[in-house]
């Protein structure tokens, strides 16, 4: 009898200890939380994370790689095997991967692109959700040559496009691709694109409202288009341009005066679809955007790790109704056969005053 009992408490205790496993703990490592998408980002994953009954680590890295590096290290002391990395700086995903797999983890990286090489370390724990950088230029340009059909007199002689480019930082993928594809598009589509200015303001509006504010003193009059790598240096180019009382009727700056959709002289176009660019085409001041889908790219990021974190390794599975690419594309890291299947791609979408209010929560 007594054996009896002290298997049956043995029994019961063991049956304890498999109820009362601890919650997964995810690490998430965030390039720069002053970024308005990535403030975004790090709510909605909150917002997972509490769904699942999952506790989460968010460290900021203030764009710089060594500071990720570090927090990477202490929450891998903690004994945070799984994260959701946004790296800093893409070479910079080496190390974290090299950092992550030492201790038998895994990660789903996002925005910022990894490298190929990062990913081949292992096709089984390390993945990208993300959105193909491309696609947004080309919707910036399939919304400016709208723009310029309903409104060809604002173009200059010879299908000219005058315009000032502010850009992200330099050499980050989305800054390369983004740039390329709007300028090759608008090329196919026949427009002569004449760069009147074009300056990094590094993904930040107080840096973009600088550079516009020398711009519309140097090229007043002289340009047609604005288009920026994302909505908030977008906004700091609107900011300026409303202190300058840049118009289309100085004496009513809330007037549109030829209904286009702004009451700027020229339109100004972005990236990403954040609330405030959403306030802002409210206002009739920023023309246009393309979304970013930060809720899609957040939400399938820590699905992947969470599933690796409970389930172990997700490859092959459809995760957040997305499946994993079956083919390289044209755009790193997903060009390459070997790692196409550890990348899952959120698509973007044009948001112009057609379909602006639908994106609003």
């Amino acid at each position: 009898m007594k054996k009896l009992f002290v298997t049956s408490v043995l029994a019961c205790l063991a049956c304890g200890g498999l109820m009362a496993q601890p919650k997964p703990v995810i690490g998430v490592l965030i390039r720069n939380l002053n970024d308005q998408f990535l403030t975004d980002y790090a709510n909605n994953i909150k917002k997972c994370a509490a769904a699942k009954g999952c506790e989460i680590k968010i460290v900021d890295a203030r764009n710089d790689q060594a500071s990720q590096l570090d927090q990477l290290n202490a929450l891998l002391s903690q004994g945070v095997k799984f994260f959701v990395v946004v790296p800093a700086v893409t070479q910079g995903s080496e190390e974290i991967v090299k950092a992550i797999r030492a201790h038998g983890g895994g990660a789903a990286f996002s925005n910022t692109p990894p490298t190929v090489a990062a990913l081949k370390v292992s096709k089984e724990w390390l993945y990208y959700a993300s959105s193909p950088e491309t696609v947004a230029g080309e919707f910036q340009a399939d919304i400016i040559d709208n723009y310029f059909k309903q409104f060809p007199g604002h173009l200059a002689p010879g299908k000219t496009i005058n315009t000032l480019m502010i850009l992200g930082q330099l050499g980050h993928p989305a800054q390369v691709y983004r740039t390329d594809a709007v300028l090759k598009t608008l090329a196919a589509k026949g427009y002569k694109v004449n760069v009147v200015a074009k300056d990094t303001a590094n993904w930040l509006p107080d840096e973009a409202q600088r550079k516009m504010d020398a711009w519309i003193t140097a090229f007043n009059g002289k340009f047609n288009l604005v288009v920026a790598n994302n909505d908030a240096m977008a906004l700091g180019a609107v900011e300026s341009m409303v202190t300058a009382k840049y118009f289309q009727d100085p004496g009513n700056p809330a007037k549109d005066v030829e209904g286009s959709g702004t009451v700027l002289k020229v339109p100004v176009i972005g990236v990403d679809c954040t609330h405030v660019a959403l306030q802002s085409m409210g206002e009739h001041k920023l023309y246009a955007t393309v979304l970013q889908d930060a809720i899609g790219q957040s939400s399938t990021a820590f699905e992947l790790a969470y599933y690796m974190a409970t389930k172990g390794s997700p490859y092959g599975k459809e995760i957040n109704g997305i499946k994993p690419l079956t083919k390289a594309t044209d755009e790193s890291p997903a060009n390459d056969a070997a790692t196409a299947g550890q990348c899952y791609l959120v698509p973007f979408k044009a948001v112009t005053m057609a379909n602006y209010k639908s994106f609003m929560n």
